[in-house]
């Protein structure tokens, strides 16, 4: 356990941090679960909006380790893979 001051609250801020960073990547990764998992184009182009804004904000606020280069490479790989779904399936 830290004994100075600052370093006592070096450490909340990196609890802090950590526990957003988990709970945004644990969202990230649900939202990438259910477009992958979809069945039909429907399904998936219905998520893609919440999981483009979630990865928005978390490269602007650095957030989960994403970066915007990051945040733009997990948009084009999941406009391909959604791009590669049958249109009547």
């Amino acid at each position: 356990m830290p004994n100075h001051l600052s370093c006592k609250k070096s450490l909340r801020k990196a609890e802090k941090a950590n526990a957003m960073n988990r709970s945004v990547r644990s969202a990230i990764r649900t939202s990438l679960k259910t477009i992958r998992a979809a069945t039909s184009k429907e399904e998936a182009l219905k998520e893609m909006p919440k999981l483009f804004s979630m990865l928005d904000k978390a490269a602007a606020k650095s957030r989960a380790g994403f970066s915007q280069n990051r945040a733009a490479n997990y948009k084009a790989k999941i406009g391909k893979l959604v791009n590669g779904f049958a249109v009547d399936a």
